[in-house]
């Protein structure tokens, strides 16, 4: 007889189903609003008035998913502010992808085929309640403040006048939806992609041993990459004070930094400015070369950097360590008898699109106005903050180097036994 919770056929039962779809989405979402509690925290945003530090944390979740988040404010009619703000917390991000990833596949590990209609099926449920959830975070994720003026007496003349200053946030609804669930549908075809364990509808078959090694190394490479940021994290906040403030960087924007040096050893390059007001929770290095471009934009490359510290050429060996790393587990989980000039072509795609998707979500850009009176224009009176990758040149140096870690990892992996591969007696 069959188990009340399994159909006849033998696939999940419906409720399960929807109950795995639940649990990844919840799993991500505790992750992200943890980890973005944790960071602001430490980053003092619970001394915000009103208390607004629940919405900027929820906030926090939307543009960690792409979204972008609206804000505005004034002192009645005499003056009126406008801002905008699009950037990526990565840790963040990242800490949601993890969660959503592991407990999505978890279901699917112990199993020896899954039929296109049940992974479609599943990504479909954990979409739709991902869309419920994020609508929910999107309209907690706003909220208007008074801005204390530092005298009681002076508090109450602005209200009685109407010109008490606040600043008012909200989330972008339609880009927060719609980034959101692009998100979360590229997260789920990438974990599905790089797990070995998961299994793949029969027409998709095919395409495992092309894809599946050189998306695990280069997932590999990038957390690699974080770990390393986290022990010189550790590091300076054990050595030159600040320690908060270091967790702070660490628990929002730590692979922003992380994969923005990978992308500089390479010669990857950035451009932005950023006013002389505004401080930057970054390096000095980095800090500096930004500042730079207070009229135009200033280049972040390997060459600005080491002008401002010289240690910045060990993002080339990092980075070259890495990619070899990375073309010899690429060829050690490749089945036997596959051409090193083979290995190459797919790392260096692999490559080329993960410097592609790293340019896209290490953008900041940041703008805020002032009118007063109604005389002036918003976007003139103010400044703003901006970060963009150089994205051709990215996609271009990934594939040359993609390439020569390839073949270099291939050689290097000859004398590894590789699945697929007979022992002679």
């Amino acid at each position: 007889m069959n188990q009340p919770s399994t159909p006849p056929s033998g696939a999940p039962h419906p409720l399960r189903l929807w109950w795995d779809a639940f649990a990844a989405v919840a799993a991500g979402l505790v992750a992200m609003f943890t980890v973005a509690a944790l960071g602001l925290w430490a980053a003092g945003a619970t001394d915000l008035p009103g208390g607004a530090f629940a919405p900027v944390v929820a906030a926090a979740v939307v543009t960690a998913v792409g979204g972008s988040v609206d804000l505005s404010g004034g002192a009645g009619g005499l003056v009126q502010t406008g801002a905008g703000l699009a950037v990526v917390p990565l840790s963040v991000t990242l800490a949601g992808a993890l969660a959503v990833a592991a407990v999505f596949l978890h279901p699917l590990r112990h199993r020896a085929v899954a039929s296109g209609g049940e992974l479609a099926g599943r990504i479909a449920r954990t979409a739709a309640l991902w869309l419920v959830a994020l609508l929910l975070v999107a309209l907690f994720a706003r909220h208007t403040f008074r801005i204390d003026l530092g005298d009681e007496t002076v508090n109450d003349i602005g209200e009685a006048l109407g010109v008490t200053p606040t600043v008012t946030f909200r989330a972008a609804m339609g880009p927060t939806l719609g980034f959101g669930l692009l998100w979360l549908l590229v997260l789920l075809a990438v974990a599905v992609a790089v797990s070995r364990k998961t299994p793949l509808p029969s027409r998709l078959l095919r395409f495992q041993d092309a894809v599946r090694p050189a998306a695990f190394a280069m997932l590999a490479v990038l957390l690699a990459y974080v770990v390393v940021g986290v022990v010189v994290g550790l590091v300076v906040a054990a050595t030159h004070g600040n320690a908060v403030r270091t967790f702070a960087v660490m628990l929002l924007g730590l692979p922003n930094l992380a994969w923005m040096a990978f992308g500089v050893g390479l010669g990857g390059a950035w451009e932005g400015r950023v006013p002389d007001t505004i401080g930057l929770p970054m390096p000095q290095a980095l800090a500096a070369v930004l500042r730079q471009g207070r009229r135009d934009t200033a280049t972040v490359n390997l060459s600005s950097l080491s002008q401002q510290d010289g240690r910045a050429w060990v993002l080339v060996l990092l980075a070259a360590l890495a990619l070899l790393a990375a073309g010899f587990v690429t060829a050690v989980r490749s089945p036997a008898g596959t051409r090193p000039w083979q290995h190459a072509v797919r790392l260096a795609v692999a490559l080329a699109l993960t410097l592609l998707v790293i340019g896209l979500l290490t953008r900041v850009s940041a703008q805020y106005g002032l009118s007063v009176l109604g005389l002036g224009n918003l976007d003139n009176i103010g400044g703003q903050v901006l970060l963009r990758a150089q994205l051709p040149l990215l996609v271009g140096l990934g594939l040359l180097w993609g390439l020569v870690a390839g073949f270099v990892g291939a050689f290097l992996a000859l004398r590894v036994r590789r699945r697929g591969e007979v022992e002679e007696p």
